[in-house]
């Protein structure tokens, strides 16, 4: 049988090593990390050094660390606002009569910052006031080239495309179709079992593939910043926005969600022998999902063949053949912080760098530990230092965590969909918790006082029999 994990298993930040030594007030800034970059400078300075000029451009990865931090200590439409005004004043754009030539070295830069601003962050351009901040800036510069006013319509275009595909997001997936949680057997009107939808493991990790990649499609880069904003000491009495975090908690929810679905199926079958089929399809289902590097489903069929009403079944896991389970659960074993996981998700990534097909560049980490190793980092290190300046060798490491993630959740699907199966991972009917249990004990009888009891108040409650 398997083993049920408790909430100790869950990971802890001993493998993250101690914060950076902290200056003291006074202290100078730290050697540079980044394009120059130093380790800690003020908020200025560091929005200084995202303004390109006629003959310097910020590096790439500075771009995107920055853009991905900033928002902690000031909104996205203000940093917006004060990068065209330095823009303005320093290339001296206000002027009734402008260097052309300086403008054309200047002009490309400023596109090109703002191209790669919208692409990767296109959440911090929903509001009318950041568009006309775009606006005004170009309008600037474009009557030293025609070419500028064209790519900025190019650019605002693909930005508005892309908000409006944001705007499908995971929820609209479910559309009406919300599933619903029963706390008995739903009606047989309304109820298939998967097997009777797919029956080839390899299929279904291929279509828990296609979900996983298009609900991770919607998730932003500044939503793990959002997820653990904390108020900003220097400023004022409320944090900087409220959080934007819908489509990484949808994501969150679909794994809960196919852990329940997992059990429900389990538990769902009369006899044992049909239980055991199932168990024995969701295992070979699991090890299809970690060859593919979909590691998310595998942990939730993990976690779903884990819960207390399905590994309670002794004489179901008596009929399966658990040796294939037990070296995937082995793989995700959560001893030693996940090292055995952390190990096969290196592989995996570097199997996706040298990647000869579509199919070897899968990648998907199994989120919630994702999610606690930025939590960790980000409870570990202050934001600021002590002298004020924001800590930007933090925020380095964290870019390169959330970068290494925006890089998989960007790899196209290269299975095709199959509608009828999705449908069903998304709308099928599962079992609540409780309707977990009843179905278990009426499976395989209670076994002990406990669960006898539990038995008669499920009964009691849910069925209204004593």
């Amino acid at each position: 049988m398997p083993r049920t994990l408790s909430a100790s298993d869950m990971v802890t930040p001993s493998s993250l090593g101690p914060p950076p030594t902290e200056p003291t007030d006074g202290e100078q800034a730290g050697q540079p990390l980044l394009d120059g970059a130093p380790s800690s400078a003020s908020l200025d300075t560091l929005i200084q050094q995202l303004v390109p000029t006629t003959d310097y451009y910020p590096g790439k990865a500075y771009i995107f660390t920055f853009l991905l931090s900033s928002r902690l200590f000031i909104e996205p439409r203000e940093l917006l606002a004060r990068v065209c005004h330095l823009c303005i004043e320093q290339q001296q754009l206000d002027q009734p009569v402008l260097d052309k030539a300086r403008v054309r070295k200047f002009g490309p830069k400023l596109l090109q910052l703002l191209a790669e601003w919208t692409e990767t962050f296109p959440r911090d351009f929903q509001e009318e006031s950041t568009i006309g901040h775009l606006k005004d800036v170009m309008g600037r510069i474009a009557p030293c080239d025609e070419a500028y006013r064209k790519r900025m319509q190019q650019l605002l275009q693909a930005l508005h495309q892309r908000l409006a595909a944001q705007g499908q997001g995971p929820e609209g997936l479910l559309g009406a179709d919300k599933p619903v949680s029963y706390r008995t057997k739903p009606p047989a009107s309304i109820h298939r079992e998967l097997l009777g939808v797919c029956s080839d493991p390899y299929t279904l990790a291929q279509q828990l593939t296609h979900v996983e990649l298009e609900r991770l499609r919607h998730i932003g880069p500044e939503e793990f910043v959002q997820a653990f904003v904390n108020k900003d000491p220097l400023a004022s009495t409320k944090p900087c926005f409220s959080d934007k975090t819908n489509n990484l908690e949808a994501y969150v929810k679909w794994f809960n969600r196919l852990c329940y679905l997992v059990a429900t199926e389990i538990c769902m079958p009369a006899k044992k022998k049909q239980r055991a089929q199932v168990v024995e399809f969701f295992i070979d289902v699991a090890r299809e999902c970690f060859n593919i590097g979909n590691f998310n489903s595998l942990m939730a069929i993990i976690s779903g063949m884990n819960m207390s009403p399905v590994s309670r079944l002794k004489k179901t896991w008596a009929k399966v053949k658990t040796a294939k389970f037990f070296i995937l659960e082995h793989q995700m074993d959560p001893t030693g912080n996940f090292c055995n996981y952390r190990t096969a998700l290196r592989g995996a990534a570097h199997r996706s760098l040298t990647a000869h097909s579509s199919r070897e560049k899968i990648v998907i980490p199994f989120f919630s530990l994702l999610i606690k190793d930025i939590y960790f980092l980000n409870e570990g290190c202050a934001n600021r230092l002590p002298n004020g300046h924001v800590n930007f060798e933090k925020f380095l490491e964290l870019s390169k965590q959330v970068g290494e993630f925006i890089t998989w959740k960007q790899v196209e699907c290269p299975f095709e969909q199959d509608p009828s199966i999705t449908h069903y991972l998304h709308t099928a009917p599962i079992f609540s918790e409780d309707g977990l249990y009843l179905a278990s004990y009426e499976s395989e009888s209670p076994e002990n006082q406990t669960e006898k009891e539990r038995w008669k108040s499920l009964r009691s409650s849910i069925l209204g029999k004593t």
